[in-house]
């Protein structure tokens, strides 16, 4: 089963409210790991280490349990159809990169109404069409054609294990995930007048500004789709996010990332209205950004990097230093990240600018900070 229908699971099912994801979700095939949610909550960082340390040290308890199945697949998108019905028919091409979205996207996007476009729906773990990964330009490159030749208002992508969301517009144009919240932001802002809205580090310094011109609480916070779950439920936020596709509602649904419910809200927005999806997004406002960039290292290194930087760095007396997650610098004319990745060992940088000039300033500068403290560094800007 996909993460979402996990999550589902947990906050549903009468008898229990924990349960073990075991997933890569995005990372290559030769990964594994496991998505833990005790309580509803899924654990993250300090928890999770204490879990660790229990388990080698046999501090734990014993008892005993029961074993049952259930199939819940078709309530829970019976229950998402029910919920958010499209006001006119959609064509849709939905790539789920042979992962497991396969199991419910077809499905849920057909019985939303939808005419639907599968590409890449057989489930397969060894990706053999590309890697199920939509925060990567190259991973979407066969959805933009299929968008193109089929004439569809929109292109869908979920990453490995189906909490991550992507989208092709029929112009074939990305739209990076702190781009898709804008839309989402504005309905839950409208209805839920001053709200906040949680997304992390590496998100659009548009998006804060949308959020304060809509009246909400722009909360900019780490990134990790379990830290951004904990600060919406400590601030009470009604939607979170973050760059790499994890999509949270809690006005509505349970306040899990979900990106078959994040998709079954977006394409309600689109049918709601008649403009293009290329049309409908460029109602909302954005840069000169990059993709996420990342810079492999051995095991360890990033975060040593990161702490050699934070201390050494200096980027002129224009820059704004945000230490919350890693480094972002903001200047004038945009910004620019790098922090430790949590999922493998690199280092992940994201840029932002307001025109071409502006952009080459940022990397230049960026540029002279990470090579003056390690030459050999193998920066791809």
């Amino acid at each position: 089963v996909s993460t979402p229908l996990l999550y589902y699971a947990t906050h549903t099912l009468d008898d229990t409210c924990a349960g073990v994801m075991v997933t890569g979700s995005h990372n290559p095939p030769n990964y594994n790991g496991l998505k833990i949610v005790i309580d509803k909550i899924a654990l993250h960082g300090p928890v999770i280490d204490d879990l660790r340390r229990r388990i080698e040290t046999g501090d734990v308890r014993h008892g005993q349990g029961g074993e049952r199945s259930a199939h819940i697949r078709a309530e829970y998108i019976q229950r998402i159809c029910a919920a958010l019905p499209l006001p006119r028919p959609l064509k849709v091409v939905v790539d789920c990169g042979n992962a497991i979205a396969a199991q419910t996207a077809p499905t849920l996007l057909r019985n939303l109404g939808c005419e639907v476009i599968e590409l890449y729906c057989e489930v397969d773990g060894r990706f053999p069409n590309h890697h199920p990964d939509p925060s990567i330009p190259e991973n979407l490159a066969d959805l933009q054609v299929a968008v193109a030749e089929h004439h569809a208002d929109i292109g869908l992508a979920f990453d490995g294990d189906a909490d991550r969301l992507g989208v092709v517009t029929d112009s074939g144009e990305i739209i990076w995930p702190d781009r898709i919240l804008m839309p989402l932001a504005e309905e839950v802002l409208t209805r839920h007048p001053g709200a906040a809205v949680v997304y992390d580090i590496k998100c659009s310094r548009h998006l804060t500004r949308l959020i304060e011109r809509l009246g909400g609480q722009p909360i900019l916070w780490k990134t990790g789709h379990s830290l951004i779950k904990a600060k919406m439920r400590e601030t009470g936020a009604l939607l979170g996010g973050e760059m790499t596709g994890h999509l949270v509602h809690a006005d509505e649904w349970f306040g899990f990332d979900d990106a078959f419910y994040a998709t079954a809200r977006l394409l309600r927005l689109l049918a709601q209205q008649t403009r293009s999806s290329s049309e409908f997004f460029a109602a909302y406002p954005t840069g000169l950004t990059t993709p996420e960039l990342r810079v492999d290292m051995a095991e360890g290194e990033p975060f040593t990097f990161m702490e050699r930087l934070s201390a050494q760095a200096d980027f002129g007396s224009d820059a704004r230093l945000i230490t919350l997650d890693g480094l972002r610098v903001e200047f004038p004319h945009g910004w620019g990240l790098v922090r430790a990745s949590n999922t493998t060992p690199s280092l992940v940088l994201r840029f932002e600018a307001d025109d071409p000039a502006a952009m080459h300033d940022l990397q230049h500068r960026f540029r002279q900070q990470l090579l003056g403290l390690q030459a050999d560094l193998a920066l791809p800007f």
